[in-house]
């Protein structure tokens, strides 16, 4: 029979593994899907967190970060929208616009970055997010179940997402800069 000690080190070994293996796309995934490098390590690290205080591993531990990261997201999502809202009520005004990058920002950011981030803009969410998890190594299973759909559907509608990002990027380049 196992000791207590021997199940909480194989979970927190587990977990390690998990991390390690999993983070660096999680991380990766949020950053091109947010646009935000801090909101996306920010969101990154409270999947983890999520996943830990479980207690236990899911079945497809990748797919399950991904539910959790994408939920957070919206979340976060809905409260600067609310925010806004209130602001703008509060100063009976409309919004103000967000500051321009900065100049070392601009300089960095390639043609190349600019319409890729242009046409996944364009893209509905569902596109974007499959897009993104094929591009970070997911399989199909966890993107039918991170997204909610039948895993048999993933290839054609993975197809059909495609075809979009790339109609799109093809407007980003004709669009004047």
């Amino acid at each position: 029979m196992p000791h207590v000690g021997d199940v909480i080190r194989s979970f927190d070994e587990r977990f390690a593994e998990i991390f390690n293996a999993q983070y660096p796309g999680l991380l990766r995934y949020l950053d091109r899907l947010s646009g935000e490098p801090d909101l996306a390590a920010d969101i990154a690290q409270e999947a983890f967190v999520r996943l830990y205080r479980r207690g236990s591993i899911p079945d497809s531990p990748g797919a399950w970060l991904v539910t959790v990261a994408m939920n957070l997201i919206r979340n976060v999502s809905s409260s600067r929208s609310r925010r806004r809202r209130l602001l703008t009520v509060a100063r009976g005004t409309r919004a103000q616009a967000d500051p321009p990058p900065a100049p070392d920002e601009v300089v960095a950011a390639s043609e190349t970055r600019d319409r890729v981030r242009q046409a996944l803009q364009r893209l509905r969410e569902r596109e974007r997010a499959m897009l993104l998890l094929k591009s970070e190594g997911y399989s199909y299973r966890d993107i039918a179940i991170s997204l909610g759909i039948q895993e048999a559907s993933v290839g054609t509608l993975l197809a059909r997402a495609k075809r979009a990002f790339r109609e799109g990027y093809a407007e980003a380049i004709d669009a004047p800069q």
